[in-house]
C-alpha cells in the first residue's frame, strides 16, 4: 500500500483563524511534515488570507529546530537525498514568485520549517508532496475554486452546510472539519483515492490480507 497524497487545508472566511493556525502547525509540521497525513497545502479565501498567513507565521517562529534527542519541534528529515529533493521544491517555488514568510535554512538533512505564501499551480510544491517541514499557501476566491484545486490534484468551517458541500465535491476518501488530518479509528478503512493509494488499510481488511478465506 502507499498512502502519499497532497492533504489540503481549506480555509474560508468563517474559520476560526486561531484554530486552523493551531491544526496547520500540528498538521503540517509535526514529525517534521513527514507523514503521509500531513497538511501538504494550505488553501485560503484572500479575504483571510493575511490574518492567517501572519498567525501560523507567529507559530512558526516558535518552533524549536534541532536534534530528536534534544526534543526538538522539528528534527532533520530521512536522508539527504530526501532534503535534496525538498530544497529542489523550495528553489522552484523562489524562482516562480513564492513569497518566503521565513528564510529558507537547511544544515545537513536539517531544514527550518518553511511557509510559502502565494503559491501558485505552476509551482512544484503545489503537487508534489514534499515530506519535510515546507508548506505552500494558495490563495482563492471562491468555494468552486478550491474544490477544483483539490481535485486538480481539513477544513476549518463554522457553516456545516459548507463544509458538507466541500466534503461531497472533493475527490478523496478522507476529510477532517475543523482538526488536523490524521487517522480514523482502526475499525475505519483507511485507504487513498486516484494516485495517493493501491489498497485499504484497516482490521478487516489487514485480516483478509493475510488468510484465505473458505466458504
Amino acid at each position: 500500500m502507499e498512502f502519499g497524497g497532497k492533504d489540503a487545508c481549506i480555509v474560508l472566511e468563517d474559520a476560526d483563524l486561531d484554530l486552523v493556525a493551531s491544526n496547520i502547525i500540528k498538521g503540517g509540521f509535526s514529525y517534521s511534515g513527514q507523514r503521509c497525513t500531513a497538511i501538504k497545502v494550505v488553501v485560503v479565501m484572500d479575504s483571510v488570507a493575511d490574518a492567517l498567513v501572519e498567525k501560523v507565521k507567529n507559530r512558526v517562529a516558535k518552533l524549536s529546530v534541532g536534534p530528536p534527542e534534544d526534543n526538538c519541534d522539528i528534527t532533520p528529515v530521512v536522508t539527504e537525498s530526501s532534503a535534496n529533493f525538498i530544497e529542489g521544491l523550495i528553489k522552484d517555488a523562489k524562482e516562480k514568485g513564492a513569497t518566503f514568510c521565513q528564510e529558507y535554512k537547511r544544515e545537513g538533512n536539517l531544514i527550518w520549517p518553511l511557509l510559502l505564501d502565494n503559491g501558485r499551480p505552476d509551482m512544484r510544491i503545489v503537487w508534489e508532496e514534499p515530506f519535510g517541514p515546507v508548506l505552500p499557501v494558495i490563495r482563492i476566491n471562491s468555494i468552486e475554486e478550491g474544490i477544483h484545486h483539490c481535485n486538480a490534484s481539513n477544513f476549518g468551517l463554522h457553516d456545516i452546510n459548507k463544509a458538507i458541500l466541500i466534503t461531497d465535491a472533493i475527490e478523496t476518501r478522507t476529510v477532517h472539519i475543523n482538526s488536523a488530518p490524521a487517522r480514523g479509528p482502526d475499525h475505519f478503512p483507511f485507504q487513498g483515492l486516484k494516485d495517493s493509494g493501491i489498497g485499504s488499510q484497516g482490521i478487516t481488511n489487514s485480516i483478509n490480507m493475510m488468510v484465505k478465506k473458505f466458504h
